[in-house]
């Protein structure tokens, strides 16, 4: 059995545009190709939790999307199996970033690991989550993902 070819940046755009949460909160794929992929999302006051800071799951939804569109541009769609996040520091910032790496592509699951960074108002950027997933190969076509 082959394995699938991975999508590239405009195959993914259609994806993300497809996902009516990625919409929702704004994300916007800066690059993708070879394993990895950067999001990026602005600040938003509706998106943070009591304490002002970036809501913790807007955190895993970014680290979970750059790993999973990492991955997918080795292999095509995927789906998460498996994923766990820590988060630094408090999430607070005029945008953020999240990068996504493919560890290892395998027929049957892919590892990757993101980064979110928290861009301040000299957009020096700051470590403030990281996040791993194990993913599984689905074999979707781009088209049938982005729902066209």
């Amino acid at each position: 059995m082959s394995m699938p070819h991975g999508f590239d940046l405009q195959a993914l755009d259609a994806v993300n545009a497809s996902a009516a949460f990625n919409r929702s909160a704004g994300f916007d794929i800066v690059a993708a190709g070879k394993g990895e992929a950067t999001i990026r999302m602005a600040w938003r006051d509706d998106l943070t939790q009591y304490s002002g800071y970036l809501h913790a799951g807007l955190i895993a939804a970014l680290l979970d999307t750059a790993c999973g569109f990492a991955a997918a541009t080795l292999v095509g769609a995927v789906t998460a199996s498996h994923f766990s996040m820590n988060c630094l520091k408090p999430a607070v910032g005029r945008y953020f970033v999240a990068r996504g790496t493919t560890l290892r592509a395998g027929r049957r699951q892919v590892f990757a690991r993101a980064e979110l960074l928290a861009a301040d108002a000299q957009d020096d950027l700051t470590l403030v989550a990281t996040g791993e997933t194990v993913l599984v190969p689905t074999g979707t076509p781009p088209h049938e993902t982005a729902g066209s």
